[in-house]
């Protein structure tokens, strides 16, 4: 890490005060026209914020308690993607409503033969004049049964090689012949979702990019996939992190077991471990060199670190632990108990510890390819 946050009367936070004085309760249109949503976005989507001056805004907006619009999918990986390659009249048409969180997006990516090895993915697309008909099947879809538009990917070619004949779709998800069936997680909850497509008619111009070229964008959407699914809360950016699960220690008094201060200790070298990953990759952007590798390390290491998380939760409630209605210490139960169904999805969400892995010995330490069997 190399670099200096901005003072306190730096003209970059008056800025943003001074907006936050004229929109004390600004919605997600408010945000998103002032280009606080996606700040690093190029106008007039957003600011062409350096790095340092997107911390800024985030600060100045947390300091205000003002929360962006949810939209992960769209603000995290389809609008990048749109910003990408889209033209003109998709990124006017797409972009500001899926800034302001009004529109919101899914992913329609993995299949039930498809998943980490996503080239493999069978459901077709076939041009029919001024429309593309699609068929097949996607799971996994996370907000399948809220979202507006899905970044869907297809089999354009089939006598392609599986990376090549791929092509990148918008897709309408109110579309006559799709079929949303939800996926009840056994947290009780209804986040993912199987989607079905029979005789789907996309318009021509939902085709981003160039026909057959879709595995190069869908590349583009991984990489940012990555990068969000390891920022923020221990759940894939949402809910609680190490130091609150370290707060409700401190606030019963500490312990004395010394296997538990142990297993505290790791978490909050872990998490700390993260927070230094994440501002590299700052002083990098800053320094107008790439990233490297940080993005799948800090994956796999925030995924693990949020399953230690929940466990350790578990752990401190006892034999209370069992129920669902029991959290650590007397803190908050239904939180703790939903996170530790569902961190079990972490490993294996935005690509699978073991595939992450592959990715990092590969690219990052030069070993060799598995041998073709």
């Amino acid at each position: 890490m190399d670099f200096d946050l901005p003072a306190d009367d730096d003209p970059r936070r008056t800025e943003v005060r001074a907006w936050l004085a004229e929109h004390p309760s600004p919605t997600g249109r408010d945000l998103a026209e002032a280009g606080y949503v996606a700040p690093h976005w190029p106008r007039p989507y957003g600011l062409d914020a350096d790095p340092i001056t997107q911390i800024v805004i985030d600060d100045e907006l947390a300091r205000a308690g003002v929360v962006r619009p949810s939209n992960p999918i769209g603000v995290g990986w389809a609008g990048p993607t749109i910003l990408h390659a889209g033209t003109e009249e998709q990124k006017a048409r797409y972009l500001p409503p899926l800034l302001s969180g009004e529109e919101v997006w899914c992913q329609l990516f993995s299949e039930p033969g498809a998943g980490s090895d996503l080239a493999s993915l069978s459901t077709r697309a076939e041009r029919d004049g001024d429309e593309w008909i699609v068929n097949g099947q996607k799971i996994w879809t996370s907000l399948g049964h809220q979202a507006t538009f899905g970044i869907l990917i297809a089999r354009t070619d089939p006598a392609a090689p599986k990376h090549q004949g791929i092509s990148y779709f918008v897709c309408p998800m109110d579309l006559p012949g799709i079929e949303v069936r939800p996926i009840i997680e056994m947290t009780g909850g209804h986040t993912f979702n199987e989607v079905f497509f029979t005789d789907v008619r996309l318009p021509a111009g939902s085709l981003v990019g160039d026909e057959h070229r879709g595995w190069t964008l869908a590349k583009v959407t991984l990489g940012n996939e990555r990068v969000s699914l390891s920022s923020g809360g221990a759940l894939w950016g949402r809910g609680p992190v190490a130091e609150d699960l370290l707060d409700v220690v401190r606030a019963a008094g500490g312990t004395s077991d010394r296997v538990l201060r142990q297993e505290l200790a790791r978490l909050h070298i872990e998490s700390e471990i993260l927070r230094l990953i994440r501002l590299r990759t700052v002083t990098a952007a800053i320094k107008g060199e790439p990233p490297g590798p940080e993005a799948s390390i800090r994956k796999v290491l925030a995924d693990e670190h949020g399953q230690r998380i929940m466990g350790l939760a578990k752990d401190l409630s006892g034999p209370g632990g069992m129920l669902a209605d029991r959290g650590p210490l007397g803190s908050d139960p239904a939180l703790w108990h939903y996170g530790f169904l569902f961190s079990p999805a972490l490993t294996v969400g935005g690509g699978t510890g073991e595939v992450q892995r592959n990715i990092i010995s590969e690219r990052v330490l030069g070993l060799p390819h598995d041998p073709d069997v």
